[in-house]
């Protein structure tokens, strides 16, 4: 059977039904921002697959790192055991991230490290005789991965895991931060969100171990860019009320929104910290959840340890990646392309079809009124040689932060084109 043919009638991909499966590209190589297909054309990812290759596909010394790591210790338990891949990666990390952040556990992919960030608040409370602190609060229009707890922290209307009903364990939601990033901020806490916040640390702040959220950006659930005075506000509402605060900046760390790690734009510091995607250049699967010396000491013994828990292949590509990540400034790339984004999509704004325009950092949006096309979408991206994936009616790009200018300018045409109607 014909390897399409075979994929179609055999392999599930994400967010598809089995039976009704949507048409795939089958891709033969990577290397920067191209994708090639079997038939020898090429696409632009303008998605960094799903984020993650930030520096573009295959970088050299990242094969390098990998396959000098593959002939020595692919993989070993970390029970127990350590490695030299791990001390260094973890030795880079410290360095890279605000003094107090520097207890690190290592995990599959960005949905487990949410997971363990999770465990490490929960446990905290409880070690210290809270034994009501058991949930969690969050705003909405979040998205933090699609294991079971980390559902439970997306958007519970506009999310995509409304399917499971009543088997998502419930949590505390406010409103999702209303000042939009780049908007005057109201020091009124009644308008600028943090009254709520507040509201529900009164109410419930003795069932609350811990306030997660995505810093300035909110991906999936809508790529929706708000004010970081809020993050401010919120470190102090934490402080009063002994709460933890998670950032989850799986999406946002190494350099994506113009700043080496989205939580810079407010100086603020949370008590874990998130990170996964960038973290090895896209490579390999691997995260990482660095809690602060304080909240670690009164976790305990942290009741969590995958089977490739610092994987020495994933941590070795990983220190290879930071050392690539800090040999540039990345973080003025991703605001070269903000500044063409913001210049190249405004005229969508004009379309009838379209409600906004936005760009921060590497990322690009058009917000369309209704729900793209996206059968016709993934044909034209094979015939015009940009790939996108657009989800509901968010049409966006986050291209590999290498991309040059006239390559962008391929990328924002695509998207102008898709917003008049393809």
């Amino acid at each position: 059977m014909e390897d399409l043919a075979f994929d179609a009638a055999h392999v599930w991909h994400p967010y598809t039904a089995r039976f009704t499966p949507a048409p795939q590209h089958k891709i033969v190589a990577a290397k920067g921002i191209w994708l090639t297909l079997a038939d020898g054309r090429q696409m632009i990812d303008a998605m960094s697959s799903w984020w993650c290759t930030a520096f573009g596909h295959a970088p050299e010394p990242l094969v390098r790192a990998l396959q000098d790591q593959a002939a020595t210790l692919p993989h070993v338990m970390f029970g127990g055991l350590t490695h030299r891949p791990a001390i260094e990666l973890t030795r880079r990390l410290v360095a890279a991230l605000p003094e107090g952040l520097d207890q690190v556990f290592y995990s599959d992919s960005g949905s487990v490290a949410v997971e363990v960030a999770v465990k490490m608040a929960i446990q905290a409370q409880l070690a210290q005789g809270r034994r009501g602190r058991t949930r969690l609060a969050t705003a909405r229009g979040g998205y933090h991965g699609d294991t079971w707890k980390a559902m439970s922290l997306c958007d519970p209307e506009t999310g995509m895991h409304s399917h499971f009903g009543a088997a998502i364990a419930p949590q505390h939601f406010v409103a999702r931060p209303p000042i939009a990033y780049g908007a005057e901020w109201p020091s009124d806490d009644s308008r600028n969100g943090l009254a709520e916040v507040a509201a529900l640390f009164e109410r419930h702040g003795d069932q609350i171990a811990a306030f997660i959220l995505e810093p300035v950006v909110q991906g999936a659930s809508g790529m929706y860019f708000y004010h970081p005075a809020y993050l401010k506000g919120l470190r102090t509402l934490c402080d009063r009320f002994e709460i933890a605060l998670i950032f989850d900046e799986i999406a946002t760390g190494f350099s994506r929104t113009g700043s080496d790690f989205a939580m810079h734009k407010a100086g603020v510091v949370p008590d874990i910290l998130c990170l996964g995607k960038a973290l090895t250049g896209g490579m390999m699967s691997l995260a990482a959840t660095v809690a602060s010396r304080d909240l670690a000491g009164r976790t305990g013994a942290l009741m969590h340890g995958p089977t490739f828990m610092a994987n020495p292949l994933a941590c070795a590509v990983a220190a290879a990646a930071l050392d690539l990540w800090q040999s540039r400034d990345w973080s003025a790339e991703a605001r070269r392309i903000e500044a063409q984004f913001t210049q190249e999509l405004a005229p969508a704004r004009g379309l009838a079809g379209v409600t906004d325009v936005r760009a921060l950092g590497g990322i690009g949006v058009i917000e369309m009124r209704a729900p793209l096309p996206m059968d016709a979408i993934h044909r034209f991206c094979a015939e015009t040689g940009v790939w996108l994936r657009p989800f509901g009616p968010m049409l966006y790009a986050m291209p590999p932060l290498t991309i040059a200018p006239d390559e962008l300018s391929r990328v924002t045409t695509a998207m102008c084109t898709i917003a008049r109607g393809l």
